[in-house]
């Protein structure tokens, strides 16, 4: 069964509700308000909206803020006292436990104009009947917002976000079950959790015990996410598409995953974990000078100690998986071939997983420009008893020579990765697979005794798009994305030079 494309998931009506609400999202860029504040104030005010919707409705009203209508309240103010309600109604959530505290966190409100805010309340939101429209219809239109201001380069949005196009090929080799417990250490808006628990209603949904149904809806997928705001983000879209309870547990933790080892366990890992290198923090000292360490992680479930938090999220991933277990992870070509502890874990991976299938990647999906990335699917398994590796075979597909994608110029598609789901055979014996010219199994004598345990097999693959690259491109394909990446290095440093600037004293010195 073909799985749902981004485009293709999103109804009329869930489309019309995203250009009516997206419109307005030019008109508050007027006033310093970025798409990801947009959204995140978007996802405030649904949340109020839907909460007025249950405790009035005619049958079976449920009072998820107790007692508080801050719907109403919202809608009977003006002005001044608009921003003041909204404000105290924003910190008096965030206090709260579970979801609910989870949403609200930390909630600010960014819309300085009374008057704007009055509009995107009573106009944009108060006229829609959320709770009446369906989880398809409101949760699709939450999923194509989230899409949309992960487009924006200049917001920053993408770099939490991974192609649902990708999301969608991965979700359908790895074949969820109703039975799984699904984790993404480091979920970012929980692209990976959502796509995954659509996969299982829509294959399993006949066959769902009522046991399944609330077991998934209450703690079988569940997310980390280092970023608040994005976390915040995370929990609504997953809440939208019935995953979670308002008044119950967060689903979405947060903080760093890598902290401490992980107190849960998981059947099945999906994660995009940061592209970063160095893991480190900033120590603030007297004066506001301040300085950057690496931060290393002492995890003795760890087989190594480094600070390349890529590394780390691996070894993670694999102690955070239960014997029996599968993941599929995205990682960048360094992971492949790093040597020292890189090495290290790699050998360790193909001892004690079947890593039995990596993807390469084309650069130019990812907000990061340029990045390389593939995506590596292996098994948990338990120890032989003969201390043989469990990996016999890394079947590897080429899906970067004379492939080139832009995020605005030449979009990846869910369809350019059929070849690619056709190849994985979801659900056949590995034994099945057939080697073509972009699909090869590679022996694990061989991977072994490569130098460094290197596991780029760029060369093997005969990548002939390295020489003469420019010439497959078209030339206004080539100079958009270099339009692209100009855009996104000048945001970068617009950044920075705001985050460098002095902020004024009370007395208005510097």
């Amino acid at each position: 069964m073909t799985p749902r494309t981004a485009s293709s998931r999103v109804s009329v009506d869930a489309q019309a509700l995203v250009n009516k609400l997206w419109s307005y999202c030019n008109v508050l860029r007027d006033d310093g308000v970025s798409v990801l504040d947009y959204v995140e104030q978007l996802t405030y005010l649904l949340f109020l909206k839907m909460a007025h919707e249950q405790k009035n409705r005619r049958f079976n009203q449920v009072d998820i803020l107790d007692g508080l209508d801050a719907w109403q309240i919202l809608l009977d103010a003006d002005g001044q006292e608009l921003e003041e309600q909204y404000s105290k109604i924003l910190s008096e959530l965030g206090r709260s436990g579970g979801t609910l505290g989870r949403i609200f966190q930390k909630a600010q409100n960014r819309i300085q104009d009374p008057a704007k805010l009055k509009r995107l309340i009573r106009e944009l939101i108060g006229k829609e009947n959320w709770s009446g429209t369906g989880v398809d219809i409101k949760g699709d239109a939450y999923e194509e917002l989230l899409a949309k201001s992960s487009e924006d380069v200049k917001s920053g949005a993408g770099q939490y976000f991974t192609p649902r196009e990708l999301i969608q090929a991965v979700v359908e080799c790895v074949q969820p079950t109703p039975d799984d417990t699904i984790m993404d250490p480091a979920c970012g808006t929980g692209g990976f959790l959502l796509n995954a628990f659509e996969y299982i209603q829509h294959h399993h949904e006949m066959g769902l015990t009522l046991e399944q149904r609330e077991r998934l809806s209450t703690g079988a997928i569940r997310g980390n996410e280092l970023v608040d705001g994005t976390a915040r983000l995370a929990a609504m879209n997953l809440l939208l598409h019935g995953i979670g309870q308002p008044n119950g547990e967060s689903l979405i933790d947060v903080g760093d995953a890598l902290a401490k080892p992980p107190n849960r366990h998981a059947s099945l890992v999906l994660a995009n974990p940061p592209f970063g290198k160095k893991s480190s923090i900033t120590i603030i000292g007297e004066g506001d000078e301040f300085e950057r360490k690496d931060l290393t992680y002492h995890r003795r479930d760890f087989w190594v100690t480094t600070t390349n938090k890529q590394l780390n999220f691996m070894q993670h991933i694999y102690t955070l998986l239960q014997t029996g277990g599968r993941a599929a992870v995205v990682i960048p070509d360094n992971v492949l071939f790093e040597g020292g502890v890189g090495e290290t874990i790699r050998r360790r991976l193909l001892q004690q997983c079947d890593v039995h299938t990596l993807l390469r990647l084309p650069a130019g999906i990812f907000y990061a420009g340029g990045v390389k990335a593939n995506v590596l699917f292996f098994e948990k398994l338990p120890p032989r008893a003969d201390g043989k590796a469990h990996t016999q075979k890394l079947w590897v597909y080429d899906f970067r020579t004379n492939e080139h994608f832009t995020l605005k110029q030449k979009r990846l598609y869910r369809k350019d990765l059929d070849a690619f789901v056709a190849a994985y055979a979801p659900g056949r014996d590995r034994d099945e697979r057939i080697e073509t010219d972009a699909f090869k199994a590679y022996d694990i004598d061989y991977l072994l005794n490569r130098e460094r345990v290197d596991l780029n097999l760029l060369a093997d693959l005969k990548d002939k798009s390295i020489e003469g690259a420019d010439d497959l491109i078209e030339p206004h394909v080539l100079a958009g994305e270099i339009a692209e990446e100009l855009e996104a290095a000048l945001s970068e440093l617009i950044n920075l030079t705001e985050a460098l600037r002095p902020t004024a004293t009370p007395e208005g010195g510097l």
